[in-house]
């Protein structure tokens, strides 16, 4: 019998049945990669060229006709040797289409059979109670991944990475026993019983990591997060001692242990937030961030009771906020300063033609130096104003940018007739209103020019000295040309959002001087889009999408947050993101020793921008006025308190649909607020009687602050 050429599908696989349903792309880079196979070898079995393996495996294509029969095949094949074998714990998810099974019994069940010098406990610490973590996918690779617990895993988690490099994720969550918690519901084993074996497991077994946001970026470190079982096995502390400088002593046997195996810490030391590193060898970062949670690494005003939560859905809500915004590595105002660097990073690699070879240079439209600002864009501890002003001179608005949000009240001798007989307070509140103030935003991005007598630009980002006090406003209605909603008394700095809104209600406009930034562009609008579509994301998760009827949004938000604790937290951590990120483009000093006009270390970073800061609150104010002044222009009504992004309205029902204005056809005012989830419209913020306003306004407090029951400061909203 004449032989018969052997199929190449055959020769890869040997056995294994056939489907024509393909698992998602990310899915089947990971089963090659764990099988072992490389993108040209798969390609040259399937006939086709290795780009077309890499399009599939992307999802830009997908394979037609016969060569998709092949590679389904393949796929299934490959799935079914890594599938774990008969006393391994039972996938979740088939490998082929990543559907769900019904769901499980609620009891706990036992983990996979396991040597006894290496058993696991199935309760999670600190009770006795069963809190099973997510279940593994079918391709776990038995010797690094351990099989699930008792409870299916959530139909919505954060993607596994298609990078083979990250394949188990971004971050894990390491409990006291080695159990490490990833997205997903992988469970990794870390035999590390201390930190440099820690940071070694992390780095060469671990496959945690996440791509870079940009071409030119940096891929993200791995993070592991310590519980309070974790970092004890680790000999750290419970509670770190040091509460100002937040750092452990420099002869902490955990920090010299770290030195003897030739890790090093960063300037900041071993505090809650620690990054472990060696300087990078052939062009790879060597570098682990930890996060000890009972230091306080999660703060409760970004992440909520996330610290608290079982070490698997502490997972799965890092996850998630690492997935769709940006690895933790810091507060939540750190990584928001952490994103923009990601998406728009300082360098790019330039050909240096003399010489033939590749070097770093500035990347078009990023932050690329550190820059001094202006001297009214100075904070009073910089020490451009120190060399300006005597010690404890105290500046004119004619000597400093104040550009800040708004804290505002109506003085109650104004209320009308009409606005006492109404029953009710009613409070709206702008959604991410920083970050929808920095979408479109043009932005300075060098060193400020000086110039004298000026023509004002408005597509100059700029800081611009111009009287603005002329110009009137309704005494219901609060300034826009200063935060605290009073006429300037004369001259001022201002941003160039502020002064092109005085241009915008056609007045005239003459700067005495300016500084102004030439090199402009849109520095914020990748960070934008990223958070705005992490917010979406989550608030879609919560039963809050986009389209909503305005009756079904405000009814959707009442419980929103009670629908998923978990994402709730994401979502916290989303809005602390946006408004720490700003805030922190003007750090101030820090630690009891410093002294006025010295300089402190934030200010040798480019994104230590006082400027861009003020521009954003700048926009944020003016377009909060701007929607403030059409509701009074075209309804007649008049806000009666504004803190920041929050306007208190009285009314004659309990609910914005009670004030807002319509047009004759039942639409929105045009210019005014609408109610909805997407950035730039309002929610509901809360509700009190009109007897509660008029005394709050009387005892000089601000309405806005309380319209909810709580400080809204506190509350980060």
């Amino acid at each position: 019998m004449a032989s018969r050429t052997p199929d190449p599908v055959e020769t890869l696989l040997k056995s294994g049945p056939r489907r024509t349903t393909l698992p998602e792309p990310a899915q089947r880079a990971r089963l090659r990669t764990d099988y072992g196979l490389s993108q040209a070898e798969v390609a040259e079995a399937l006939g086709v060229a290795r780009n077309t393996v890499a399009g599939w495996e992307s999802g830009r294509s997908e394979p037609q006709g016969a060569t998709r029969a092949a590679y389904a095949k393949l796929l299934e094949g490959m799935a079914a040797q890594l599938a774990p074998r008969p006393g391994d714990a039972q996938p979740t998810q088939t490998a082929q289409t990543g559907q769900e099974p019904p769901a499980r019994a609620s009891a706990a069940q036992p983990g996979p059979a396991r040597p006894a010098a290496d058993s696991r406990r199935q309760t999670a610490p600190g009770g006795p109670r069963v809190k099973t973590a997510p279940q593994a996918t079918a391709t776990a690779p038995a010797d690094r991944r351990r099989g699930p617990r008792a409870k299916a895993a959530p139909k919505e988690t954060a993607a596994v990475p298609a990078d083979p490099r990250f394949a188990d994720g971004p971050l894990a969550v390491l409990d006291g026993d080695g159990s490490a918690y990833g997205v997903d519901g992988i469970v990794l084993d870390s035999p590390a019983t201390d930190l440099p074996a820690l940071v070694d497991w992390a780095l060469r077994e671990a496959k945690l990591g996440a791509t870079r946001l940009h071409r030119h970026g940096k891929d993200a470190d791995p993070l592991i997060v310590l519980t309070a079982s974790a970092a004890g096995r680790f000999g750290l502390p419970s509670v770190l001692e040091d509460r100002r400088g937040l750092r452990l002593p420099d002869d902490h046997p955990v920090v010299r242990g770290l030195a003897r195996a030739e890790w090093q810490l960063t300037r900041r030391g071993f505090g809650p937030w620690a990054r472990i590193y060696r300087p990078a060898q052939e062009g790879r970062r060597q570098c682990v961030q930890l996060a000890v949670l009972p230091w306080g690494a999660l703060d409760t005003r970004a992440w909520g009771d996330a610290d608290q939560l079982d070490a698997p859905e502490l997972a799965r809500v890092l996850g998630d906020y690492a997935t769709r915004v940006i690895t933790p590595r810091g507060s939540a105002a750190v990584c928001g300063l952490e994103l923009m660097t990601a998406l728009r990073p300082p360098t790019r690699p330039v050909k240096d033609e003399a010489a033939g070879t590749w070097v770093s240079g500035p990347n078009s439209g990023a932050l690329t130096q550190a820059v001094d600002p202006a001297p009214p864009e100075a904070p009073d501890e910089h020490p451009v104003v120190a060399s300006l002003y005597p010690r404890g001179h105290r500046r004119t608005a004619a000597e400093v940018l104040d550009e800040e949000a708004y804290e505002w009240i109506r003085d109650p001798e104004l209320l009308t007739d009409g606005e006492c007989a109404r029953q009710f307070a009613v409070g709206v509140d702008v959604n991410m209103a920083f970050a929808a103030a920095a979408n479109r935003l043009t932005l300075g991005l060098g060193a400020p020019v000086h110039v004298k007598a000026p023509a004002f630009d408005k597509t100059v980002p700029g800081s611009w000295l111009v009287d603005l006090s002329h110009i009137d406003f309704d005494p219901r209605l609060p300034n826009p040309f200063t935060p605290h909603g009073a006429r300037p008394e004369g001259p001022a700095w201002y941003a160039t959002p502020t002064v092109a809104y005085a241009a915008e209600l056609g007045h005239d406009v003459r700067p005495i001087e300016a500084h102004v930034r030439p090199e402009s562009g849109p520095y914020l609008d990748a960070w934008y889009t990223r958070l705005r579509d992490a917010y979406m994301a989550v608030m879609e998760r919560l039963g809050v999408v986009s389209g909503m009827s305005e009756a079904d949004f405000l009814a959707a938000m009442e419980h929103h947050k009670d629908a998923d604790p978990a994402q709730a937290a994401v979502l916290s951590a989303i809005k602390a993101t946006v408004k720490g990120g700003i805030g922190k483009l003007r750090e101030r000093p820090q630690g009891a020793g410093y002294r006025p006009g010295q300089r402190w270390p934030s200010l040798e970073r480019p994104t230590w921008r006082p400027d861009i800061r003020a521009a954003v609150i700048s926009a944020a104010r003016i377009n909060m006025h701007r929607k403030m002044l059409k509701l009074a222009e075209g309804a007649g009504l008049f806000p009666i308190a504004v803190l920041s992004d929050c306007a208190v309205y009285l009314s004659d029902g309990p609910g914005p649909l009670d004030f807002l204005p319509r047009t004759p056809d039942g639409k929105p005012l045009p210019g005014g607020f609408r109610l909805g989830v997407s950035p730039g419209m309002v929610k509901h913020e809360g509700t009190q009687s009109m007897m509660w306003a008029a005394q709050m306004l009387d005892e000089g407090h601000n309405p806005a602050r309380h319209i909810k029951g709580a400080d809204a400061a506190a509350d980060g909203e």
